[in-house]
C-alpha cells in the first residue's frame, strides 16, 4: 500500500523508520509546510512535496499519516484531508476527542474514507489495555503511571521561561504507589503521589537561577502539583546525557471475581528508547488496517477501540491462528 506522512519533526521521521521496516507498505511521498527543497529524508526513493500538493484528493496514496501537533494543528489538518484520504492521527487532547472525532466522522463519510484519531500508545495501545481489563473484571480500578521518560510538552514549557536556553523534563513513577497498585490494595492517590517531576536545565548567561527554578515549581498545569527537582546543567551535559527521547509507563487494573473476593491485577508496561519511533510504528500498524477497512467499503471516523488486530498485521489469517492463538 502507498502512504504520504504529512510533517516532518520527530513523529514523521518515526513513522518513516516505521514504513521502512514494513515489506507491504511503500513511503510515496513526504508533505510539508516548510520549502521542499529544504528538506532531506531518510528514504531516497520518496519525494519531498508541499502540503498544498495533498488539495483535492489528487495524491495517489492509500493513507495518510498526520504527524502534526494536537494544539492547533491536528483539529485542522485531520476533518481537513480526511475527505479526501484515509487518515491516521496520534490527537491527544483527552478533552477534546469527542469533539474531534465529530469532525473526523463527517468530513471522512463525505469522503467515502476511514479516518483515525488518537492512535499511539496513550491514547492507543493503554486505551485497549484500559478497556480489555475493565471488560473483563468489570468493577475495578485502573492506574496509569507514566515514565520514567521525556515529556516533551513540560520540556517546552520550561524552556518558555525567561532566561532558560534549553531544558528536559523527566516523569518519574512514585515507587511505593505502584507497588500499593501491584499489590491489589486499590489505594485512593493524589496526583502527587502518582509522579514526581525531574527536570535538567540549561540556563542562560546572568540568568536567576533561583528564579528560574522558582518559576518551574510554581508553574500551574504542569509542574505545581507535583514534587519537583531542578538541576541546571551544561549545554555539554544536556547533549551528552539528555538528547534522546525515551519514555514508557503501566496501566495497572486491580478487580475481583466470585463471591469470596479473589484478586486479580492486570499490569500492560512499556520500556521505550525512542517515544516518536515507537508512537511512529503504532500509526503505521493502524494506517494499514484503514486502507484494508477502506478495500472493504469501510467509511467514518474510527479509533483503536473499533480495529480488530488481525488488520493490523501483516501476517495472513491462517498464519496468525497457527502461531500468534
Amino acid at each position: 500500500m502507498k502512504a504520504g506522512i504529512l510533517g516532518y519533526g520527530n513523529l514523521g521521521k518515526g513513522v518513516e523508520a516505521a514504513i521502512n521496516r514494513s515489506a507491504d507498505i511503500e513511503l510515496v511521498a513526504v508533505y510539508t509546510r516548510r520549502d521542499p527543497a529544504s528538506l532531506k529524508i531518510a528514504t531516497p526513493s520518496a519525494a519531498v512535496k508541499s502540503a498544498d500538493d495533498l488539495e483535492g484528493g489528487k495524491e495517489d496514496i492509500d493513507v495518510l499519516i498526520i504527524c502534526g501537533g494536537s494544539a492547533t494543528d491536528l483539529p485542522e489538518m485531520t476533518p481537513k484531508y480526511a475527505k479526501w484520504y484515509n487518515v491516521v492521527d496520534s490527537f491527544d487532547t483527552h478533552a477534546n476527542i469527542p469533539l474531534h472525532f465529530g469532525n473526523v466522522d463527517a468530513a471522512s463519510k463525505e469522503g467515502g474514507k476511514v479516518g483515525l484519531i488518537s492512535c499511539g500508545w496513550d491514547p492507543g495501545m493503554f486505551s485497549l489495555n484500559r478497556l480489555y481489563a475493565s471488560a473483563v473484571l468489570p468493577g475495578g480500578k485502573d492506574y496509569t503511571f507514566w515514565g520514567r521518560g521525556v515529556s516533551q510538552g513540560h520540556s517546552d514549557a520550561i524552556r518558555r521561561i525567561d532566561g532558560v536556553k534549553d531544558a528536559r523534563q523527566y516523569t518519574i513513577p512514585v515507587e511505593e504507589a505502584v507497588q500499593k497498585v501491584r499489590s491489589g490494595e486499590n489505594p485512593e492517590l493524589t496526583t502527587r503521589q502518582k509522579h514526581t517531576r525531574e527536570c535538567f536545565v540549561v540556563a542562560k548567561d546572568g540568568a536567576d537561577k533561583a528564579k528560574i527554578e522558582q518559576e518551574i515549581k510554581t508553574m500551574p498545569n504542569y509542574f505545581a502539583d507535583y514534587d519537583t527537582t531542578v538541576h541546571f546543567i551544561t549545554e555539554e551535559e544536556m547533549k551528552r546525557d539528555h538528547s534522546g527521547l525515551p519514555h514508557g509507563g503501566s496501566v495497572i487494573y486491580s478487580g475481583e471475581t466470585g463471591t469470596s473476593g479473589n484478586k486479580h491485577v492486570i499490569e500492560y508496561s512499556l520500556k521505550l528508547d525512542s517515544n516518536p519511533e515507537f508512537t511512529g510504528s503504532v500509526l503505521t500498524a493502524y494506517a494499514r488496517a484503514i486502507v484494508r477497512l477502506n478495500t472493504e467499503g469501510v467509511t467514518g471516523a474510527k479509533t483503536v477501540f473499533d480495529i480488530a488486530p488481525a488488520y493490523l498485521s501483516p501476517v495472513p489469517g491462517d498464519e496468525l491462528r497457527a502461531h500468534f492463538l
